[in-house]
């Protein structure tokens, strides 16, 4: 195959956009155009291809399924890190979560659903697990629940205290991103914005990088899923979607966002980008500000 670029005409590369677009609802409009044949001259130089329609053909067979999931996962931006938006986190420990471990408390509910969705490499499962912690161990003192036997004396003690359990659901499209993610091996760059009290407690040195401990990653739990299907995971309390949706257009927007209404429990809270709204999209959440930070709780019908 030639070194030089295989060029696309404009009816090519409109065939490719929608392709994307029905496969995850990603949109590549003029100003992300250039992305997109960047990575399709990737993945025809890896399959040793020549031609965009050899291609095409191929993504669009069955034997082409793996390709077709890995052109995607090229096409997603994984940029992430621990604590990313720390006004947003405060909102989220501070005023959702403290609401609803009240509202739970007082019906002995002691369940917690989280959906981290687009997780990139974990950063955001790992850093909503390690807050859920510090913070159910501060509510259970200042509530004196009742707390399970004490566990054997070789047992570690479990991060969520009892009578809590706590689930976190983290999903991304890349298959790449999500080992990285259940493997919870981070270097020492992406350790700075890890308080060093968090660094003792959750993670382990493993010679120049950090490790989750096994008793967090018990918490979270990785899956794929693709925001375009159709499968629900239900009655989240909190459900964080940051800086996924300004990927989509107006109209995935609407029915990702009617998605994530369906998947919250009463009460529960969305979580999206800074640069992302809900307000032209529907009218099925109320917008929260407090802590420097912005959530959308889902609003019930009156009675």
């Amino acid at each position: 195959m030639s070194a030089s670029p295989v060029r696309l005409n404009e009816s090519e590369e409109k065939l490719l956009q929608a392709l994307v677009y029905r496969e995850c609802g990603m949109v590549f409009d003029e100003r992300r155009s250039h992305f997109l044949r960047d990575r399709l001259q990737r993945r025809l130089r890896a399959c040793a291809l020549d031609s965009f329609y050899s291609y095409y053909r191929l993504l669009t067979s069955d034997a082409g399924k793996q390709e077709l999931a890995i052109l995607l996962e090229n096409l997603t931006v994984n940029e992430t890190s621990f604590f990313r938006n720390k006004p947003q986190l405060d909102l989220f420990q501070k005023v959702a979560l403290e609401q609803a471990l009240e509202r739970k408390c007082k019906r002995q509910d002691w369940s917690l659903r989280v959906w981290s969705a687009g997780c990139s490499t974990g950063q955001e499962p790992y850093t909503l697990a390690m807050l859920i912690c510090e913070t159910l161990g501060f509510f259970n003192v200042r509530h004196s629940l009742p707390v399970a036997a004490a566990a054997a004396p070789l047992e570690p003690r479990p991060l969520a205290p009892p009578p809590w359990r706590v689930e976190i659901l983290a999903s991304d499209i890349s298959y790449s991103v999500l080992r990285a993610a259940a493997e919870g091996l981070y270097t020492q760059s992406q350790m700075e914005a890890v308080d060093y009290s968090y660094r003792l407690r959750f993670f382990d040195r493993v010679g120049e990088k950090s490790a989750v401990k096994d008793a967090l990653k018990k918490i979270v739990h990785f899956d794929f899923h693709n925001l375009k299907a159709g499968f629900l995971p239900q009655r989240h309390d909190f459900i964080f979607c940051r800086n996924v949706m300004i990927y989509f257009d107006a109209a995935e927007q609407k029915r990702l966002t009617e998605k994530f209404h369906r998947c919250l429990a009463p009460g529960g809270y969305l979580f999206i980008g800074h640069a992302e709204t809900l307000l032209p999209l529907t009218e099925k959440f109320r917008i929260v500000h407090q802590c420097g930070g912005t959530a959308y709780q889902r609003m019930e019908p009156p009675e």
